[in-house]
């Protein structure tokens, strides 16, 4: 959940004449100084051999570059807007596979017509007869093949992402209550958002209790597309394999022979396109000691809606397989060797059209000295589809010098897996919902990294009248027991007017 920062402080002070009844003139700090530009960067890129694209199994390479610049404004004394703009462009060999197949003129096909009956009997190229009884034609064709480890080059390979989010924060005169208001949109290729929220934070106990609920809700809509093989078959019908993409397109059988059979009867495109979220938070922050802080949250979250990926694909253990491309390959199909044939799918992931999660966790950090201060994190989550996770983390800034932060950390995750997972080719085709996405598989993940962080206490350094607050500078490497391995550099730059 994204958290809005406010800096909070209460400055009074009194003029008082000789007399005792005369009223005390208050004077309030503004909740922030000056307006505040932040521009943040991230990189990011992974692979991995369990593409939910293709059933299960298959190359799970993806890049990712987002940028956002998050505007913060004081409107006066007690209120401030921020805005967020960012996107994030991604290619991604495991998405490009939505359509596999190519047909580049490497994998061709040959056919041979021999001319021994009818009205052409013996004529030759230049349309003459000859005196040869008969005349044989051999044609050779570009023909379309794909494989699950190598990338497409259909459309479905890269998108942009892009975001806009808004958020109103009021503080009371006492700086003891906070309420805000925030809005947000994102539109990509398939998929848009829209989300409004509301919060309030109640500060006790000279400021060293704080209580935050928080309320939001989340309005998104699928543009689905499914894979390719599935969507001819929506589009024509039982006889689909005459029309479309599929027209004079050659299906193999597991034995590399010709075959018509191939019918995925599972499949149905999804009624409903809408995902609704809802979200209800509370934090408890307390500190403890001039050392030792603590915070206590929980979520309760409840989605509604396609909760299914509509273009990850399902390959039942009970069913034929069928395949298009370069028919050597089928016997190694699950293995990075194959380069020419891709396998048709019969159905793609269906999940619950409900979900209820609950998360709970806590925050304590202690200041050691000077140099080290301690972060730490534990989270709890669990939810009806089966799925319960352990997060733990640690951070350790050390401070190298009055302007200078090296910020080392480590994270562990493990993980449950939901119950409606199986991996490749273990469904059966009479269950009624079906995932193998190693997302929500049982797995442990490590993630470790370090930092540097410049700050700049008088904001000395100017740009465009902007005075450089700090630099973040942050790289992380993500491994998980399932293979999937990441990595991840991000930048932050906040300027000060």
């Amino acid at each position: 959940m994204k958290k809005i920062l406010f800096y909070t402080g209460l400055f009074c002070c009194a003029i008082v004449n000789a007399q005792e009844d005369e009223n005390a003139t208050s004077y309030k700090k503004r909740v922030l100084e000056s307006t505040e530009i932040e521009f943040l960067g991230s990189y990011y890129q992974q692979d991995g051999k369990h593409s939910a694209v293709g059933g299960g199994i298959g190359t799970e390479k993806l890049k990712d570059y987002t940028s956002n610049i998050v505007l913060t404004i004081p409107l006066n004394d007690d209120d401030v807007l921020t805005i967020d703009a960012g996107f994030s462009a991604y290619t991604s060999a495991s998405s490009s596979n939505i359509n596999p197949f190519v047909t580049d003129g490497s994998y061709t096909i040959t056919t041979t017509n021999n001319n021994n009956t009818g009205a052409s009997r013996g004529m030759n190229p230049t349309g003459l007869y000859s005196k040869d009884d008969d005349y044989t034609t051999t044609t050779t064709t570009p023909a379309p093949y794909g494989s699950p480890w190598i990338e497409s080059t259909g459309a479905s390979r890269k998108d942009v992402l892009k975001t806009l989010s808004a958020s109103y924060s009021h503080s009371s005169d006492n700086r003891n209550t906070i309420w805000n208001l925030n809005g947000s949109a994102s539109k990509e290729y398939d998929y848009q958002s829209f989300g409004v929220g509301a919060g309030v934070a109640k500060l006790f106990n000279d400021k060293n209790t704080e209580i935050s609920l928080k309320a939001s809700a989340y309005f998104d809509k699928w543009d689905a597309i499914y894979p390719t093989e599935l969507h001819e078959y929506a589009l024509y019908g039982l006889n689909f394999q005459g029309f479309g993409y599929f027209q004079g397109v050659t299906i193999l059988d597991e034995y590399g022979q010709q075959s018509t059979n191939y019918l995925p009867k599972a499949f149905q495109e999804f009624s409903n396109e809408n995902r609704n979220s809802y979200s209800f938070s509370l934090g408890l922050s307390q500190v403890l000691t001039k050392r030792l802080q603590v915070s206590l949250f929980m979520d309760v979250l409840y989605q509604e809606g396609l909760l299914s990926t509509p273009y990850h694909r399902i390959y039942f253990a009970d069913k034929a397989n069928y395949y298009i491309g370069q028919p050597r390959y089928i016997p190694i199909y699950d293995k990075p060797g194959n380069i020419g044939v891709f396998r048709l799918s019969d159905d793609v992931e269906r999940l619950p059209g409900t979900r209820f999660k609950i998360p709970v966790g806590a925050r304590l950090n202690y200041y050691i000295s000077e140099q080290f201060v301690v972060r730490s994190y534990y989270r709890y989550y669990a939810d009806d589809w089966g799925l319960s996770a352990h997060t733990a983390s640690i951070e350790i800034p050390y401070r190298i010098s009055e302007h200078f932060t090296l910020l080392p950390m480590y994270r562990f995750y493990t993980q449950k897996g939901v119950r409606y997972f199986a991996p490749f080719e273990k469904h059966y085709s009479y269950e009624r919902y079906y995932t193998s996405d190693y997302d929500l598989s049982s797995f442990d993940s490590h993630q470790y990294g370090f930092g540097l962080s410049y700050t700049d206490l008088l904001t000395n350094t100017r740009i465009l009248h902007f005075g450089l607050k700090n630099i973040d500078l942050r790289y992380q490497r993500y491994e998980r027991s399932d293979a999937l391995k990441a990595d991840i550099i991000s930048l932050g730059i906040k300027f000060v007017q």
